[in-house]
C-alpha cells in the first residue's frame, strides 16, 4: 500500500507551515505530498492567514524538497485556462526534476468563485473533458510540431505546445463519484482514479464502474486510489485530542476515515485495499501536528 499525505491549506496554513509538513512527510518516507486547490475556507474556520495558491506553493516546494512527489487533489478547472495550466504544471515539473502529478476536476465550490471574482460556468464537466484533452494534448505534441484544438468551450490555434514537462507523461488523476461521466473521463485521460472520502462499499462500486469504462477503451493500466481522513493515536486520549483539534468526533472519524489506534487505522486501510485501492491519500487536517505523520509512518504503515 502506497501512503501519501494530503492537506487542506485553505483552512489556514502559511507556505512555511506547508513546507514543514512536506519536509516531514518526505523524511518519514511517504511517497507524495498533495494539497487541495481552494481559495476559501470551509466550515467554521476563519481561514487565517488566508489562502495560498496551489501551483505557486508547489513551485516553492519543488525547490525545497528532493524526493517526495508533489501534486493537487484536485486543481479546479474553473481556476485556470487549460493552456495556462499546461504551462504551469510543466514548469513545476521541471523545477522538481520530474516529481509532479496533477489531479484535475470540474470545480464545485461556488462561494469561493463569488468571493474572488472567478467565473462559475455551467456545463463544468463538459468543459473538464476539453480541459483534459487540451492539457494532455499539449504535453504530448512532439517538439517542433504545433497543437490546435477546436472545441465548444476552448479553441487553440497553432500552439507551439511549450514548455515540455520533464516527465513524459505527467501523471494525471481524475476522481469523483459520478456514475457515468467520471469513469469515462478517467478511462480516456487518467493514469490514476481516486475515490475521495466515501465508504469502502461505495469505493468498490465506483472502482467497478471505472474498470468497465477502461474495458471499453481497451485499457487496464490504471492506479486505483482512495482519500480518507486520518486521526490516529497511540492511545484513546491521543485519538480524542487529535479529533478535538480538528473539530470532529472520534466515533464519526472511525466510521468515515482511518482513525483510532494504529491497528484500527491499518484495518480500515486494509479494507480499502480489498476494495481495490493500492494507494491512499491520508487527509491530515491538523497541519501543525508533525508527530501524527511520524506515528502513522512508524506504526500503521508496517501493518499494511
Amino acid at each position: 500500500m502506497d501512503l501519501r499525505v494530503m492537506i487542506e491549506p485553505q483552512q489556514g496554513a502559511t507556505y512555511d507551515t506547508q513546507l514543514r509538513l512536506a519536509r516531514a512527510a518526505e523524511a518519514a518516507g511517504y511517497s507524495a505530498f498533495f494539497r487541495s486547490d481552494h481559495y476559501l475556507a470551509m466550515g467554521s474556520s476563519d481561514g487565517l492567514p488566508g489562502p495560498t495558491d496551489a501551483w505557486v506553493t508547489l513551485a516553492g516546494l519543488a525547490r525545497e524538497t528532493t524526493r517526495i512527489r508533489l501534486g493537487t487533489m484536485v486543481t479546479a478547472g474553473t481556476f485556470r485556462l487549460p493552456g495556462v495550466l499546461a504551462i504551469q504544471v510543466a514548469q513545476v515539473d521541471q523545477m522538481s526534476g520530474g516529481r509532479v502529478e496533477v489531479g484535475l476536476g470540474a470545480g464545485w465550490y461556488e462561494a469561493e468563485h463569488t468571493a474572488y471574482g472567478i467565473p462559475f460556468p455551467t456545463a463544468r464537466h463538459a468543459r473538464l473533458a476539453e480541459q483534459l484533452e487540451i492539457v494532455t494534448g499539449l504535453w504530448a505534441t512532439p517538439l517542433g510540431e504545433r497543437y490546435s484544438f477546436d472545441g465548444r468551450y476552448y479553441t487553440l490555434t497553432d500552439s507551439p505546445a511549450l514548455p515540455k514537462p520533464t516527465q513524459s507523461p505527467v501523471p494525471v488523476i481524475v476522481g469523483g463519484m459520478g456514475p457515468t461521466r467520471t469513469p469515462q473521463l478517467a478511462a480516456r485521460f487518467a493514469h490514476e482514479f481516486n475515490a475521495p472520502f466515501v465508504s469502502v462499499e461505495d469505493t468498490a462500486a465506483q472502482f467497478g464502474r471505472v474498470r468497465a469504462a477502461l474495458a471499453e477503451q481497451g485499457r487496464s493500466d490504471l492506479v486505483f486510489s482512495s482519500a480518507v481522513v486520518a486521526c490516529v493515536g497511540k492511545d484513546d486520549a491521543e485519538v480524542s485530542r487529535r479529533a478535538a483539534a480538528i473539530g470532529r468526533e472520534v466515533d464519526e472519524l472511525k466510521a468515515n476515515g482511518a482513525a483510532g489506534s494504529p491497528a484500527e487505522a491499518a484495518d480500515k486501510l486494509g479494507r480499502y485495499a480489498e476494495a481495490g485501492a493500492t494507494r491512499i491519500y491520508l487527509q491530515i487536517l491538523d497541519m501543525e501536528d508533525l508527530d501524527h505523520l511520524e506515528l502513522i509512518a512508524a506504526e500503521v504503515r508496517p501493518q499494511l
